[in-house]
C-alpha cells in the first residue's frame, strides 16, 4: 500500500522532532483540525439552516460559546454590552437597580441597589425573574434580560418573580428611574461612624475619604469607631476596591492577583496613613458581598486591623480584564485570581465572618436562597481548600444571641439586628474615655 506524499512528510518530520517539541507539534495539528471542524460548521449553517442566517451573528454566537465554556464571568461585550458596562461602573443609567446573573436558563438576582425602584419594591437576593412585561424570559441571553429591564425613566415594567418559599408567582411593578448609583453614604448613630458602601463604581474610593472626614468632623472626640457597611454589594472596580482598603489601612499588603504563570504576581499596598485614626472597625458582610467588598473584607481581616460580622460572603475571587477588540466590543477574560494578605483564597469559599450573626429582622430569612459563586455553573475551583470541615461540638441548644424574633425586635425598635449588633459590639470595643480628678488641694503654708 502506498502512502502520498502529502501527508508523509509531515508525518515524517514531526517524527523527527524530539520530546516536547513533538508533542507541541501534535497538539498544534489537533488544534488545527478543530478549527478546521467549526469553519465546516459554520459554512454548513449557512448553506442549509432552514432560515437565512447572518454572518455576525453566528460568529457572535461563536463567540460567545467559546467564552460560556470557561467560566461564568468571562464574556463578549458587544456594543449594546459595551455601553452598558460603562453606564454601571460611571454610576448612572435608567432602569431599576438591579444586579442580575443566568442560572440555567433563568435570570436570578444577586442583589438589588440600595435607593433604587428594585429595592423599594421588596426585590431579593435569589429571586428568579421568568416574566417581563408578561413576556417569558426564560432562556433568553442576559443581555437581552438586563436590555428589557432598562429604559426610559418613568416608564413601568412588570416583572413576574419566583421566590423561594412563595406558594406562587409575584407580581411586581416598578417604575424605571435615571438609577445614579451613590456608591457610599454616612450617618452616625450615637458615637459611632456608619460607612455604607453599596457597590465599587469610579467615585467609591473618593466618597468612602469624604464620607470618615465627614464623620470625624460631626462627631469630633467623641468618636468611638466605625461600621464599615458591605452587605449586598456586588463588587466592581479593583482599584477603587484598593483606594477603599487603603483608607482604613497604614501599611501593608491589601490584596494580591495571581495569573497562569507562576510568576505572574501583582501584589497592592496601602500608603503611609490610616484615615480612621485607628479607631475600632467592624465590616459588615452576607452572601451578597462579592468581588471587590471581599478584597476590603479580608485585607482588613488579615491585618486585625477589623472584625467582620455576619455571614459568609459570595466567594467570586476572580479578577476580569476587560480587552477591547474594537471601538465598541471589547472582551472581558478572567486572568487572574486575587488573594487576601494572608495568602487565602476567596474564590468558592468567600469571606467567613469572625463572628456570624443572622440577620434576625428579616423574617424570611430561613426561607430564601442564598445564591453563592459555588452555586453558578462552570465556576472556578478553589485549589487551596483542603476539603476538610469544620467541626464544632455543639450542644443542640439555640445561642442565646439570636433567639428574638422579627416582631420582638420590631417592638423594640430594632430595624437591622446585624448592624445595631456590630454597633453594640463597637461601644464594648471603643477605649473608655479618659476619666478626671480633682487636683489634690496645695497644702497650706504653715504660719
Amino acid at each position: 500500500m502506498s502512502i502520498s506524499w502529502k501527508y508523509a512528510l509531515p508525518m515524517l518530520a514531526i517524527a523527527l522532532i524530539p520530546g516536547a517539541a513533538a508533542v507541541r507539534a501534535a497538539a498544534e495539528s489537533d488544534t488545527y483540525k478543530q478549527l478546521d471542524a467549526l469553519m465546516d460548521v459554520f459554512e454548513r449553517v449557512r448553506t442549509d439552516y432552514v432560515d437565512k442566517t447572518d454572518d455576525k451573528s453566528l460568529i457572535e454566537g461563536a463567540i460567545n460559546g467559546m467564552l460560556a465554556s470557561l467560566d461564568p464571568h468571562s464574556s463578549y461585550l458587544d456594543a449594546r454590552d459595551f455601553q452598558n458596562m460603562r453606564q454601571t461602573t460611571d454610576g448612572e443609567y435608567g432602569g431599576l437597580g438591579l444586579t442580575v446573573t443566568t442560572e440555567d436558563g433563568a435570570v436570578k438576582v444577586i442583589a438589588p441597589t440600595d435607593d433604587t425602584p428594585a429595592a423599594r419594591a421588596g426585590m431579593k437576593a435569589g429571586d428568579y425573574i421568568t416574566h417581563i412585561d408578561g413576556e417569558l424570559i426564560y432562556g433568553s441571553s442576559l443581555t437581552d434580560a438586563v436590555d428589557k429591564m432598562r429604559g426610559a425613566p418613568g416608564t413601568s415594567i412588570k416583572l413576574t418573580v419566583v421566590r423561594e418559599g412563595e406558594t406562587k408567582p409575584l407580581e411586581i411593578t416598578l417604575k424605571r428611574e435615571v438609577i445614579q448609583i451613590r456608591p457610599v453614604k454616612w450617618e452616625v448613630r450615637g458615637n459611632i461612624g456608619v460607612v455604607r458602601i453599596s457597590t465599587f463604581n469610579k467615585q467609591t474610593g473618593e466618597a468612602t475619604r469624604a464620607a470618615v472626614a465627614g464623620i470625624e468632623k460631626k462627631l469630633g472626640a467623641s468618636l468611638a469607631g466605625f461600621i464599615v457597611d458591605l452587605r449586598s454589594n456586588p463588587g466592581g472596580l479593583l482599584d477603587q476596591a484598593i483606594e477603599v482598603g487603603d483608607v482604613f489601612l497604614d501599611k501593608g499588603e491589601i490584596v494580591s492577583q495571581r495569573g497562569r504563570s507562576k510568576n505572574d504576581i501583582q501584589r497592592y499596598f496601602a500608603r503611609s496613613g490610616d484615615l480612621a485614626d485607628g479607631k475600632p472597625i467592624v465590616v459588615l458582610v452576607d452572601e451578597g458581598s462579592a468581588s471587590a467588598a471581599e478584597i476590603v473584607a479580608g485585607a482588613l481581616q488579615d491585618h486585625r486591623r477589623a472584625l467582620v460580622l455576619g455571614q459568609r460572603s459570595f466567594g467570586k475571587g476572580s479578577v476580569q480584564t476587560l480587552i477591547p477588540l474594537g471601538q465598541d466590543t471589547a472582551l472581558r477574560l478572567t486572568t487572574a485570581r486575587y488573594f487576601t494578605p494572608s495568602g487565602r483564597s476567596v474564590q468558592e469559599a468567600g469571606i467567613e465572618p469572625d463572628i456570624a450573626v443572622p440577620q434576625l429582622t428579616d423574617a424570611n430569612r430561613a426561607d430564601r436562597p442564598r445564591l453563592r459563586e459555588a452555586d453558578l455553573r462552570r465556576h472556578l475551583i478553589n485549589e487551596l481548600k483542603d476539603g476538610t470541615e469544620k467541626i464544632v461540638e455543639s450542644d443542640g441548644k439555640d445561642d442565646p444571641r439570636f433567639t428574638a424574633t422579627a416582631d420582638e425586635l420590631k417592638k423594640k425598635g430594632v430595624t437591622d439586628f446585624q448592624l445595631d449588633y456590630a454597633a453594640r459590639l463597637l461601644g464594648r470595643l471603643a477605649p473608655a474615655p479618659a476619666v478626671q480628678t480633682a487636683a489634690a488641694p496645695t497644702p497650706a503654708a504653715s504660719r
